[in-house]
């Protein structure tokens, strides 16, 4: 084993998730079994833009490899072409974004009702006689309507 594994314990070595902009053109462009010219074209139009380093080389992530083969996949095995896989990729983008709109509103409503749950006031609603909603205390009783007429169809 060398001296320079034993002088940089396990907790230190640096980290990345699937976003981190690491391999340069020819190397995504390899990995995504592609010519580095294709993945250039792909930048153009807008279908799989990585990064730019400071030098303004493109840095491609793991994400950005996966979607090359994903946009690779649509064009060859399945016949689309690229307008059709921009439109896709747009959906799909847009499926991801709101999904993550509903989890940020589903842990906003637990927290409520988390909150509302623990809260010693709690509110009490009725029905008025014109079908309106009327809040009403703990406390309180409700005047019970009773038609004495039938209801006419047609009338609101």
């Amino acid at each position: 084993m060398a001296s320079g594994a034993k002088s940089r314990p396990f907790g230190q070595v640096p980290t990345w998730d699937d976003r981190t902009p690491i391999y340069v053109i020819s190397v995504a462009a390899q990995l995504a079994g592609m010519h580095p010219q294709t993945l250039r074209q792909y930048d153009r139009l807008g279908l799989v833009v990585p990064s730019r380093a400071s030098g303004r080389g493109r840095r491609y992530s793991a994400y950005d490899v996966a979607r090359l083969r994903y946009v690779q996949h649509l064009s060859q095995e399945e016949g689309v072409n690229l307008a059709g896989i921009q439109h896709i990729l747009a959906l799909q983008s847009e499926v991801e974004d709101l999904r993550s709109r509903v989890n940020q509103l589903l842990a906003e409503v637990q927290r409520g009702v988390g909150v509302s749950r623990r809260s010693t006031v709690s509110r009490v609603f009725s029905a008025g006689p014109a079908g309106d909603v009327i809040a009403m205390g703990r406390q309180q009783t409700t005047t019970r309507w009773i038609r004495t007429q039938p209801l006419e169809l047609g009338q609101y």
